[in-house]
């Protein structure tokens, strides 16, 4: 692929960037240069490699699925200014 001074000018102009002729042919050379070295990477077999989240084999950390009640309640409590109950006590707002 290709890019013409006219695809820079239009890409520019959607972008609402001004650019003049001079940036408009430099910048046609530099991605012309960029999407050669990407028609590169095209050409590098990839069959049977699998794919990865990261260059280092990792394991997601899992812990136990078991249903428990946090045993929190007495810690997140312990910042109401108002409980009962293991419950919030807040002011009334609707009459």
């Amino acid at each position: 692929m290709s890019v013409t001074i006219d695809t820079v000018k239009r890409v520019a102009k959607l972008a609402r960037i001004a650019v003049d002729d001079e940036d408009a042919r430099r910048m046609t050379g530099e991605l012309n240069t960029i999407l050669g070295f990407v028609e590169q990477l095209n050409e590098v077999d990839v069959s049977g490699v699998e794919p990865m989240t990261s260059v280092m084999p990792m394991e997601m950390k899992k812990r136990q699925d078991v249903v428990t009640d946090g045993g929190k309640a007495g810690d997140v409590m312990a910042n109401a200014p108002a409980a009962e109950e293991n419950f919030f006590l807040v002011p009334k707002v609707v009459e």
